[in-house]
């Protein structure tokens, strides 16, 4: 992703490079690129795939047009089949404890990429209340459901390709009231003017910025995809909330049973 030809600072194309940037954007959408240099070498993606199918707390769904028995006969032996066949088939992964591989799988990934990442966030005046990784894997056709999230997203895409669509204006298609109750949740989106669409298509070592409680979609784009989101729950800059996110704030406070129970509103992926 490059920045664009453009002086507009709001300019969703244009990358961003530099703290200040940051600050001044991350508050309010659309989304946008930016780039955070990691130090940090990933494992194949096949590889990541085949030991992370077989936790039990992995989450999959098997996609595709063929008949319901194929897609069950599928999810029984997801876990077990050839990694070669796996990679075949439709469907969609998420893990969202990535710790239990510091020791192995994500090797130095806790020293190299969150610790840096959250002192980086410290040094710029920000708090946060949740700060963990999750993983995606899906292969060429998949996508996910149509959603938003609680939390704001740096979305790294790390093997493959994907396309993270949303829109330019999200409070035109889902006011933050109404993603906070979860009237977001599909598994496509709706219709909608195409002249509202923002899509970004990412290649590895590409990020983007997924902004809170806005809605959108993923789609892959190749034979196999592999990304990491770092999620920020309540991530504050200097006493101040993103503006969608004042939203939820004023929701849990009405409803303090609430608070928090809403991140397991879209397990599925």
């Amino acid at each position: 992703m490059k920045a664009a030809d453009t002086d507009d600072p709001m300019d969703p194309s244009m990358t961003i490079t530099t703290p200040d940037d940051f600050t001044q954007r991350w508050r309010q959408p659309p989304n946008f690129p930016l780039k955070i240099p990691f130090d940090y070498t990933f494992l194949p993606a096949v590889d990541i795939l085949d030991h992370v199918r077989r936790d039990e707390e992995v989450r999959f769904t098997i996609l595709g047009d063929d008949d319901w028995q194929i897609r069950m006969d599928r999810t029984a032996a997801f876990r077990t089949a050839p990694i070669e066949e796996i990679v075949t088939w439709p469907f969609r992964l998420v893990h969202f404890n990535l710790g239990r591989f510091y020791d192995d799988l994500l090797d130095g990934f806790q020293d190299k990429v969150m610790i840096p990442w959250r002192t980086h966030l410290s040094a710029q005046g920000f708090t946060w209340q949740r700060l963990a990784p999750i993983l995606f894997l899906s292969t060429d056709g998949a996508s996910s459901t149509y959603h938003n999230d609680n939390s704001h997203g740096l979305v790294w895409q790390v093997y493959g390709a994907k396309t993270f669509h949303s829109y330019l204006d999200p409070d035109k298609h889902l006011p933050a009231e109404a993603a906070v109750i979860g009237e977001t949740t599909g598994e496509d989106p709706p219709e909608h003017d195409a002249a509202d669409h923002h899509s970004v298509t990412m290649q590895p070592g590409d990020q983007l910025w997924s902004h809170a409680l806005t809605p959108h979609w993923v789609t892959t784009e190749s034979p196999l995809a592999m990304s990491i989101t770092l999620s920020h729950g309540g991530l504050c800059h200097q006493g101040r909330f993103s503006e969608r996110e004042l939203v939820l704030r004023a929701y849990w406070n009405k409803n303090p049973g609430e608070a928090w129970t809403h991140d397991l509103r879209n397990v599925r992926y």
